[in-house]
């Protein structure tokens, strides 16, 4: 029986987390190993920058066991540049090249940029309609604020319920809603947008915005935790992805998260974290 709960972090080459995610003296070349040795799922940020080479996706496939799964974001050359559609057959190129990853391959999904209204509300149902959103889930992830606007949200609700796309759900509150803090201020990049816990489909793409400070994300992590209760008990299979403006706390977030799913009886997988066995930098080197 397939995983039906995912957490990740955005990327998974991240040197500080040597000596909490990885082992210490882990090298840069095991991350990837690592990471999907610990934690089930990826949001794939890397790819928003740039397109990965034929060798690299078969160097991704290689690192990571079948039940692990990357949710790529397209590259911003296609998201970012105006219209999707006079992009798409390098949205489809892009997708012929991350194909190699066979059943390594989640969710996608299109970050759009707050420039990016729904005004262009037929561009966007076209490209996702021409997409093989059969063979290849889709998500997206809207950011200009009109999109949050009562007969805009419908509108595009109902239009992704009826291609069967998910629908990004971004939740910067914990950002926003607590006390101003210099190391929290300063790191106030994601969007200041409302939180609409819509399904569009039988998953979902959570990108949970943590505070740096453990205590100060519980309210909000209680209102995910029942939710998350909800979904899965329906069927909804969700990816959750733990952001922190201070990287290096994102994973010691994610596995209390994981924890107080587990303590409060939602019916989540458990972490390969908590049960992995480290194997130092020099015995992974025999390996590759």
């Amino acid at each position: 029986m397939s995983r039906q709960f995912y957490i990740g972090c955005a990327v998974w080459s991240f040197k500080d987390w040597v000596g909490d995610l990885y082992p210490q003296g882990s090298r840069a070349g095991d991350f990837l190993s690592l990471y999907s040795q610990r934690l089930t799922a990826v949001e794939g940020n890397t790819t928003f920058y740039s397109v990965p080479s034929e060798s690299m996706v078969q160097r991704w496939k290689s690192e990571t066991s079948s039940e692990f799964k990357f949710c790529l974001k397209l590259p911003r050359d296609i998201t970012h540049q105006g219209e999707l559609m006079p992009r798409f057959e390098e949205a489809a190129a892009f997708l012929d090249r991350v194909k190699p990853l066979g059943d390594r391959l989640g969710p996608f999904f299109v970050q759009l940029p707050p420039s990016y209204s729904p005004a262009q509300f037929t561009d966007l149902e076209t490209f996702l309609t021409r997409w093989d959103r059969a063979t290849y889930p889709i998500s997206v992830e809207v950011r200009h604020l009109d999109w949050f606007r009562p007969q805009q949200t419908e509108d595009l609700n109902s239009m992704l319920q009826k291609l069967g796309i998910g629908r990004v759900l971004l939740d910067s509150r914990p950002m926003y809603q607590t006390p101003d803090d210099p190391q929290v201020a300063s790191e106030r990049k994601k969007p200041q947008v409302p939180l609409q816990p819509y399904l569009t489909s039988d998953f979902s793409i959570v990108r949970y915005i943590s505070h740096p400070d453990s205590d100060l994300n519980q309210k909000y992590l209680a209102e995910w935790t029942e939710r998350i209760r909800q979904w899965l008990d329906q069927g909804t299979t969700v990816y959750f992805f733990v952001h922190c403006p201070i990287e290096a706390r994102s994973p010691g977030l994610l596995r209390r998260f994981q924890h107080q799913l587990e303590q409060a009886a939602v019916r989540v997988e458990s972490l390969p974290w908590d049960s992995c066995q480290d194997n130092t930098p020099a015995q992974l080197s025999l390996f590759e």
